[in-house]
């Protein structure tokens, strides 16, 4: 991991963006993060719009998670952003876009080849940049997630040991291989659903929710769509994370 650039946001958060191997990335900790006090970290899963878009949504994120005493991070998805492009995930999204457009159900080849691609490549990056993270003196266990593609969020709550808690969006589509993984999820989640969002099969999303095999999970959903989120959710996503990686 290599840092790019550094500078301090209202002096109490420290932003560095980097890059691991071509992929791009931002980095934030509590000012008053050290290797004699290091502090939990939460992986920042962004939607696949790229970083630059979502920027403004993270960053604040990120100012709330450090006044909590958390650090951070995020990176680039495939074929988003400054990546190089993926065509057939372009094609993928495409004939998403044709069938909605139409008011045809999205079948479920459709959402396989939109979704899974982005799941396998995805899975590994993040592994390997939270070892980059952990390498760092600052930054320590325990490791929360939070975001949303909600079946990146699965395979990972699946393979990644380090990670104790998640926080998962239920706004995009399912493919069927998320259900079986859901089934050997054991760690707390926390699901946000916007029980109007106009792009979410929201019955695929309560079924995932069902499948999950975690002892203790909780789904908070509230009326709006996609982009409504109500602040006192977000609030309630923050006191999850404290109760369990602190």
């Amino acid at each position: 991991m290599r840092f790019t650039s550094e500078r301090r946001l209202d002096d109490t958060v420290l932003e560095r963006a980097f890059t691991l191997g071509d992929i791009p990335g931002f980095l934030w900790t509590p000012v008053s993060a050290s290797a004699a006090a290091p502090v939990p970290l939460i992986l920042l899963s962004p939607p696949p719009l790229g970083l630059r878009r979502v920027y403004p949504r993270l960053v604040e994120r990120a100012r709330g998670s450090a006044a909590d005493g958390f650090a951070t991070a995020t990176i680039e998805l495939p074929g988003k952003g400054d990546r190089p492009r993926w065509p057939a995930a372009e094609r993928a999204a495409a004939d998403l876009r044709r069938a909605m457009e139409a008011g045809r159900p999205v079948g479920e080849e459709i959402i396989d080849a939109l979704v899974l691609p982005l799941v396998d490549a995805s899975a590994p990056e993040w592994r390997a940049a939270l070892d980059a993270f952990l390498a760092l003196p600052e930054v320590g266990g325990p490791v929360g997630y939070s975001g949303g593609v909600i079946a990146l969020g699965t395979r990972l709550a699946v393979v990644e040991p380090r990670i104790s808690a998640a926080v998962l969006f239920a706004g995009s589509f399912v493919p069927r291989a998320s259900f079986e993984e859901a089934r050997r999820v054991t760690i707390p989640l926390h699901v946000l659903l916007q029980w109007d969002d106009e792009g979410n099969d929201r019955q695929a999303a309560l079924d995932l929710f069902d499948a999950f095999g975690s002892p203790e999970k909780t789904l908070h959903a509230n009326m709006g769509g996609h982009t409504g989120v109500p602040p006192f959710a977000g609030e309630a996503a923050a006191r999850f994370f404290t109760r369990h990686l602190k």
